[in-house]
């Protein structure tokens, strides 16, 4: 599980990209709706807000982040996604909101977007996925969303829901998981500020292996909780199914922390390999809440974390 260290240092300035476009500008959350291609409004850029979530450790390298994917809608190997993601419509896009909200509906992605303040966009490194990579996204918190449409006191979850196109979708022809992808999170969890929905990357619209062009991002919890190309978001009173807990539940439980003290039954959670870093690169320690104990580890005081991993 990727490495987390944070400081005070604006991601302007220790997030340099080749050729970036310009220093001081990034797309944000609302610009990158332009992941789905063409249409919707121009796309946005604003100076960099400083995020006291943003690592100091060098982002990995947009070949890296978009050729070594988990992504298992598209095929089972790491660049299957890369291979076989440019299939996948994501223009119009639009995500049904429901449950127990105040104003259910289905939003168009370009209408959620529009919502999103200057002072709600964020740009911040992530560290995700079954292995350390460090990714800068773009996107805004997921309680920005929760909020407008209003979560009601019963509401104790939030559920997600991937498409389901299996013309779109090779992976989704097999019967390896129990399609379309589901996943949940309690809402203190999703009303976190660092649970974002992400919309692009390294300043640039989401790309189609990685999630376009709306994915959850949590930074503390391994990332096959962070779903992607999501189409459904519903407010609920009990605890979500999720996809990896409904195949394997002594393997993948439902909070799916990163915790190395706990190993996954079949591997050792305490060491990571850094994607990137060569073919020797060495392993190194697992952070507790993938380093983000001081702001996530309230969440679960009294909870014990062997039996609600």
């Amino acid at each position: 599980m990727g490495k987390a260290f944070r400081s005070g240092i604006p991601s302007a300035e220790i997030t340099p990209k080749e050729a970036y476009l310009n220093r001081r500008q990034l797309m944000t959350g609302m610009g990158a709706l332009a992941a789905a291609g063409a249409a919707g409004p121009a796309l946005a850029k604003l100076t960099t807000v400083p995020s006291k979530y943003s690592t100091d450790m060098k982002p990995n390298s947009l070949e890296d982040i978009t050729h070594y994917n988990n992504f298992y809608e598209f095929g089972l190997q790491k660049t299957d996604p890369a291979a076989y993601a440019g299939k996948l419509t994501v223009d119009p896009w639009s995500v049904e909101i429901g449950g127990l909200v105040d104003k259910p509906g289905t939003y168009a992605l370009d209408d959620i977007l529009k919502g999103v303040t200057l002072e709600e966009r964020v740009y911040r490194f992530r560290c995700v996925e079954a292995w350390s990579m460090v990714i800068p996204w773009d996107g805004f918190p997921l309680s920005t969303l929760l909020d407008r449409v209003g979560v009601q006191p019963g509401a104790k979850y939030i559920a997600f829901q991937t498409v389901l196109r299996p013309s779109e979708m090779p992976g989704q022809r097999s019967g390896l998981l129990d399609w379309p992808y589901v996943e949940g999170l309690r809402m203190d969890e999703a009303m976190h500020p660092l649970t974002i929905l992400a919309t692009g990357l390294y300043g640039e619209p989401m790309p189609k292996q990685n999630g376009a062009p709306i994915r959850l991002v949590v930074p503390w919890k391994y990332g096959f909780k962070s779903i992607k190309s999501i189409v459904k978001i519903t407010a609920v009173a009990d605890q979500p199914p999720t996809t990896w807990n409904l195949q394997a539940p002594k393997e993948y439980g439902f909070y799916s922390n990163v915790n190395p003290h706990v190993d996954h039954p079949r591997w050792s959670q305490a060491s990571e390999r850094r994607i990137g870093g060569g073919l020797f690169a060495p392993r190194v320690d697992t952070l507790m809440f993938n380093g983000y104990g001081d702001e996530v580890a309230s969440l679960y005081a009294g909870m014990d974390l062997r039996k609600d991993f």
